[in-house]
């Protein structure tokens, strides 16, 4: 399949072209290229989240702050998190059976669902200023 190319010219502001030449000096490409490597990976298409989810993320821009850091400190349930942890060992040691793959994919989507909240928990509240380091550090 031959693909045509079209031409586009960019004014760009100086230190962002400044920026490209070096990435494109480091990988030995042409600007030219390096641009169309940038405008490819800037252009992926990501997954789409379920609409549910979706409206928990968005319902977090409303929270006070007292909420986000619950939010951003919340934890699956142990129960769940010691499940998850039993399934994923008896994969590794000998598989799981059908059953036991349906419980992990949903308590892997549960796990999943809890970072991404406590993720956007805690980028609101570096947005509104607060220091979020301290939900870095290991818990023990």
């Amino acid at each position: 399949m031959i693909m045509a190319n079209q031409s586009v010219t960019l004014q760009l502001p100086d230190d962002l072209y400044t920026r490209i030449q070096r990435r494109a000096q480091a990988a030995q490409h042409s600007i030219e290229d390096e641009l169309v490597t940038l405008v490819l990976a800037g252009s992926l298409e990501t997954p789409s989240l379920p609409d549910d989810l979706v409206s928990s993320l968005d319902h977090l821009t409303l929270l006070d702050d007292a909420d986000l850091w619950r939010a951003a400190r919340s934890h699956l349930a142990p129960a769940d998190a010691e499940r998850l942890e039993a399934i994923h060992l008896k994969r590794q040691r000998v598989g799981l059976d059908a059953v036991e793959e349906d419980e992990q994919t949903l308590l892997s989507r549960a796990y999943d669902r809890f970072m991404l909240i406590r993720a956007q928990a805690a980028y609101l509240l570096a947005q509104r200023g607060h220091d979020v380091s301290s939900l870095l550090l290991k818990q023990p």
